[in-house]
């Protein structure tokens, strides 16, 4: 018997291993095509951004005043669409609609493809996220190769082969969605803020897209990273300044400055860390967070040890409208 549950174990442990195998090259292969789908769009679309903003809408562009500030909103890997905001995902950009009236709100960027179209708009996807939005679960199988899908696109970003297309297509994304929420003063002076929030993954297309926005458009740039994972090349010369919100149960957002050579504190002159040493990169601890779920940054369950009923997603809210960024549109 004793040998029998020894063979059974072994040969479990060799299933496992081969599974696991599969499913590393498997990654690996989709990570090596991953690029494809954005040098396709940029050879089709996308190279007449190389030298100039995208085209907008007559009804895009105002020469009256127009809104003095922007908040852009990128969501996190765990999101398969710009219409799949998490519950508290929206209850943070209504509370900030509510203290920064002044600021419009774009909540429609889905920062995972280089022309902002969600994984329902790409034939390849559209059936694996049909079968996930059939399971209902946030943590079944096919969610999560969405989810690893997304990841490649973070990698793209940073990438200096691939970045300078995909990085293009989200900020003509960015921008076309701005200019929809309202019309843009393109003579804008003082210069228009642009506050970009980003969560995850988010955070690394916010940075990319920077140099670009602030190229095309009359905008000071500020990026609130909220639990984000990016390396530390593009947008830190863009920015203004950038906020990293970490959280003392996030253990994913420490991959970045594990990851990235960039981050590391011997590349002495990255463009983080010059930002860092600048004070234009800021660190700020934002509680118990965790990065995703019920005590993520956007998590709806009420803070152990408060005295009274502060949801994770309060004290998120909380920490961003405190940041000066807001001082002068309070």
């Amino acid at each position: 018997m004793k040998t029998l549950l020894s063979n059974l174990a072994a040969r479990a442990v060799g299933d496992t291993s081969k599974l696991l195998t599969a499913l590393g090259l498997f990654f690996l292969a989709w990570g090596t095509i991953a690029p494809i789908s954005t040098l396709s769009w940029w050879l089709q679309d996308g190279n007449g951004l190389a030298d100039e903003r995208p085209d907008l809408a007559d009804d895009a562009v105002t020469s009256d005043p127009g809104p003095p500030c922007y908040l852009v909103f990128l969501t996190g890997v765990g999101d398969v669409s710009d219409a799949a905001l998490a519950d508290g995902e929206a209850v943070f950009l209504d509370e900030m609609e509510a203290a920064v009236p002044n600021c419009v709100v774009v909540r429609d960027v889905f920062p995972y493809s280089a022309a902002s179209d969600d994984v329902g708009g790409q034939p390849f996807f559209r059936w694996l996220w049909q079968v996930s939005e059939d399971i209902g679960t946030s943590d079944n199988p096919a969610r999560m190769v969405l989810q690893a899908r997304n990841l490649w696109r973070i990698a793209l970003s940073a990438d200096n082969r691939y970045g300078q297309a995909y990085n293009r297509g989200t900020a003509a994304a960015i921008a076309e969605r701005m200019t929809a929420a309202a019309a843009i003063n393109l003579e804008a002076d003082p210069p228009i803020q642009l506050v970009m929030v980003g969560t995850s993954g988010g955070a690394q297309v916010a940075l990319g897209a920077a140099p670009y926005l602030k190229q095309w458009l009359p905008v000071a740039i500020t990026v609130i990273s909220v639990g984000g994972v990016f390396d530390g090349q593009e947008g830190f010369d863009a920015a203004g300044q950038v906020y990293h919100l970490h959280g003392e149960g996030d253990w994913v957002d420490n991959v970045g400055s594990a990851l990235f050579p960039s981050r590391w504190r011997w590349a002495w002159g990255s463009p983080f860390n010059r930002a860092r040493r600048s004070g234009r990169y800021l660190p700020i601890a934002s509680g118990p967070h965790e990065h995703d779920g019920d005590r993520g940054y956007f998590g709806e369950d009420p803070v152990e040890g408060e005295a009274e009923t502060v949801t994770y997603v309060d004290l998120t809210v909380e920490t961003v409208k405190a940041l000066p960024v807001w001082d002068q549109f309070r």
